[in-house]
């Protein structure tokens, strides 16, 4: 039973303190130890937001002082008609995305792990496209997709169709750079979605055999339930990614053709790096942070809300 303060002994209150007094000091040794690593953090994570939220609300000069403009940066930004655009691209990209990216490293991973051999064969070849670097795969894609003598058009008129400008044309440059998209990353999602199916224990599995259940009914009713949480993350992780994306629109499209690829953080590059306009540059980086936000809390608490019910 609990002693509080009023009944305690001078004894006891004496012995309370001194525990307490020691449960301080050791919390200060591990704030202490702590600090160097919140040091770091703060100055590379926390002050360039910080500095990104005052710059936005300013007109940023590099060689004097910088003077406060309110909502001048947002307005510029709103009424520039790339916003809609760059807004839409990624809103297209992350659709694509979720179509021919999420849900295939599941099916994948399922498959891998329903396997009896070359489990591990497969793991590894399904791996390596992530350990090559983003500029030698956009180069070794950017060959594939070529208009003139690219593997693809070559492989398409082998077959008696019609040679395609991939990375030229409006309609097919999107799905051309989220397929190169999915290559890149799938590895990485499907080694995701295979640790979490080794939490999954094997009872379950030999309860359903045992019953009589099919592959397709123990998929169904054990497999996807136990992967939800991680699906869950994986697609705010995959739509938080997507709509960031710039390495691949910057050195395949430039954000052509007619703006088809350019994206808020190409439009960010642009304004700070091009046109050294940093006050609006920031007001764009604000924008990417408040929406991007508002969507990773409004999903994870849908998703919460239909757990519950």
């Amino acid at each position: 039973m609990a002693i509080t303060n009023a009944s305690a002994t001078p004894l006891q209150a004496s012995k309370i303190t001194t525990t307490r007094r020691f449960r301080w000091q050791e919390q200060i040794a591990a704030y202490g130890f702590l600090l160097p690593a919140l040091i770091v953090y703060g100055l590379f994570a926390w002050f360039p937001i910080i500095k990104t939220v005052i710059f936005s609300f300013q007109k940023v000069s590099l060689n004097g002082p910088s003077t406060w403009v309110g909502l001048n940066n947002f307005n510029r930004m709103l009424i520039d008609p790339t916003f809609g655009i760059a807004w839409t691209n990624s809103i297209v990209f992350a659709s694509l995305s979720v179509l021919m990216g999420f849900l295939l490293p599941v099916f994948v991973a399922i498959m891998i792990n329903e396997m009896r051999r070359a489990r591990a064969f497969f793991r590894l070849a399904y791996f390596l496209p992530t350990v090559i670097p983003i500029t030698v795969a956009i180069l070794i894609w950017r060959l594939i997709y070529s208009a003139d003598n690219g593997i693809l058009n070559a492989a398409i008129t082998a077959i008696g169709g019609e040679s395609q400008s991939w990375l030229q044309n409006p309609r097919l440059v999107k799905p051309a750079i989220i397929v190169l998209l999915t290559w890149a990353n799938f590895g990485s999602t499907i080694l995701i979605y295979l640790a979490a199916l080794q939490d999954i224990s094997a009872e379950y599995y030999e309860a359903a055999e045992v019953e009589g259940a099919t592959p397709f009914e123990r998929i169904r009713y054990i497999t996807l339930p136990h992967l939800r949480s991680t699906m869950i993350i994986t697609f705010v992780l995959q739509v938080i990614f997507v709509v960031q994306i710039f390495t691949e629109p910057f050195l395949l499209t430039q954000g052509g053709p007619a703006n088809a690829t350019l994206t808020p953080v190409l439009m960010i590059y642009r304004k700070a790096f091009l046109e050294n306009d940093f006050g609006l540059a920031s007001a764009w980086s604000l924008s990417l942070i408040i929406i991007l936000s508002i969507f990773s809390v409004f999903y994870l608490r849908l998703s919460r809300n239909t757990e519950e019910n």
